[in-house]
């Protein structure tokens, strides 16, 4: 019999986010909660920083040690993927609770090179937060809607918004000027080629104001770092604590050169690190710890073109690829929860997990009556201990320069199509994806081959080339 995988029909069939689903999920977080006050959410998000740019995933030419205490006091998923390889996609399907497959945004640039914002039917998870009596705010890199259009954090769901629109600009952290809500921000220190305003710097600042503002009610925080993307661009005090470590070859592109690329890949992280320490001890002082979730991750692998050298680093762990690959490299990300009285201390969840899970997590954690659809299952089970539901398949799809490709994974198995054909791997056996198997296992590739034709929708916006 021929399943339909249209994604009405494929949400129906797998039973992912389906309203008796998320009745369900709703009393298992009834359960455990014993705060009236519903949770905080801070949901902090890397920009190319791969599985293995951590010392807690397996680093070790820097230390990412605050980092590491959010894994020590909290849950690290080793099978977490984000939405997509590259910036826009991976973030609208963080955002809108869609696989690659169903989601307005599928790449950076569309069919005429150009940049594609969130339409106003589009909900987030912001809004269904907002909704359910949270103060929201993003503080970072948006990358979903340009100026003027129907796509801006403040038209989906967020309070507060200050950072970077188009992930273009994102690429200075010299910027000339920053969005603050709809209106723009410009920063004196940095005309003329002054350099006086790191702005990952004040993105810190900003998410450390919201957390005071908002410490008497439930708040979701979204704060989307631009470290560690180009330009490998950080300040002398920490870039000062990694020169002459390493080996160097200079990098330069045509808008910005570095003499030390690698000690300045490792200072970023650093500089991040610290920072995401400043927010833990604001939690703490604030007496609001217990009852905050922290999520740290990655928007996809890491980038080969930036001079900040992953192979180097390790920067992809045991995984092949990275950014532009759908090999798991460029899709499995480090993945950290920490909430404590809530998480585990220390421990790991193998659970197959991706960023379209957020938005019906949040349903869940919010106690939401958003009854909408989803590509998404819960992953809050997960966190607390409870019986977790899996995925069916897990889908990825992307375009860049005129070649189209596919991913897709249902239990160990994973099916990549290009033009150049089929690839099929068992991921417990070869997480490196070295050993082709299709020959040897015809009934689960056939199985997967199919999914691939029928998982997807058209995108007017974008051309796919493999029909």
């Amino acid at each position: 019999m021929e399943i339909n995988y249209t994604r009405r029909n494929f949400l129906k069939t797998t039973g992912m986010a389906t309203v008796g689903l998320m009745a369900a999920q709703k009393a298992n977080f009834a359960s455990f909660s014993k705060s009236n006050k519903k949770p905080n959410v801070i949901y902090i998000l890397a920009d190319d920083l791969g599985y293995g740019d951590l010392s807690c995933y397996g680093q070790d030419k820097f230390k990412t040690k605050n980092i590491d205490k959010l894994a020590n006091e909290g849950m690290r998923f080793t099978q977490h993927y984000s939405g997509s390889t590259v910036c826009a996609p991976s973030r609208c399907c963080l955002m809108t609770g869609f696989h690659s497959g169903h989601t307005t945004i599928r790449d950076n640039f569309d069919k005429n090179n150009a940049r594609v914002s969130l339409r106003k039917t589009d909900v987030t998870v912001a809004k269904v937060l907002r909704d359910a009596g949270y103060k929201t705010g993003i503080i970072g890199k948006w990358g979903l809607g340009e100026p003027g259009t129907e796509g801006t954090p403040n038209k989906h769901g967020f309070d507060y918004w200050f950072g970077f629109l188009n992930q273009a600009n994102a690429h200075s952290y010299y910027p000339e000027y920053i969005w603050r809500n709809e209106e723009k921000e410009h920063l004196p220190g940095n005309l003329n080629g002054d350099r006086k305003s790191y702005v990952h710097d004040l993105f810190t600042k900003e998410a450390l104001n919201f957390i005071k503002n908002n410490k008497d009610e439930p708040f979701f925080l979204y704060l989307p770092y631009t470290i560690p993307h180009s330009d490998l661009d950080v300040p002398e005090d920490s870039l000062d604590l990694y020169k002459g470590k390493y080996p160097e070859q200079p990098y330069k592109d045509d808008e910005f050169q570095t003499d030390s690329p690698r000690a300045a890949y490792a200072a970023m992280i650093s500089r991040m690190d610290k920072d995401i320490g400043e927010i833990s001890k604001l939690l703490k002082k604030l007496n609001i710890d217990e009852n905050t979730l922290v999520i740290f991750t990655s928007d996809n692998g890491p980038s080969p073109k930036n001079g900040g050298d992953p192979n180097y680093f390790n920067s992809s762990g045991p995984f092949k690829g990275g950014k532009r690959d759908l090999y798991e490299g460029g899709i499995r990300v480090p993945f950290i929860a920490r909430w404590p009285g809530k998480i585990n201390p220390n421990s790991f969840s193998h659970h197959v997990s991706t960023f379209w899970d957020f938005f019906p997590t949040m349903v869940e954690l919010s106690e939401s009556d958003y009854k909408g659809d989803t590509d998404g299952i819960s992953f809050l089970p997960s966190l607390t201990g409870k019986s977790q539901k899996e995925h069916d398949y897990v889908y990825w799809e992307f375009t860049i320069k005129g070649e189209s490709y596919q991913a897709a994974r249902k239990d160990d198995w994973k099916i990549l199509r290009s033009a150049k054909g089929y690839e099929f791997y068992n991921l417990r056996y070869d997480p490196r994806e070295l050993f082709e198997v299709s020959h040897l296992y015809e009934k689960e590739f056939s199985d997967l081959k199919l999914y691939l034709k029928t998982a997807r929708q058209d995108n007017p916006d974008y051309n796919f080339y493999l029909e």
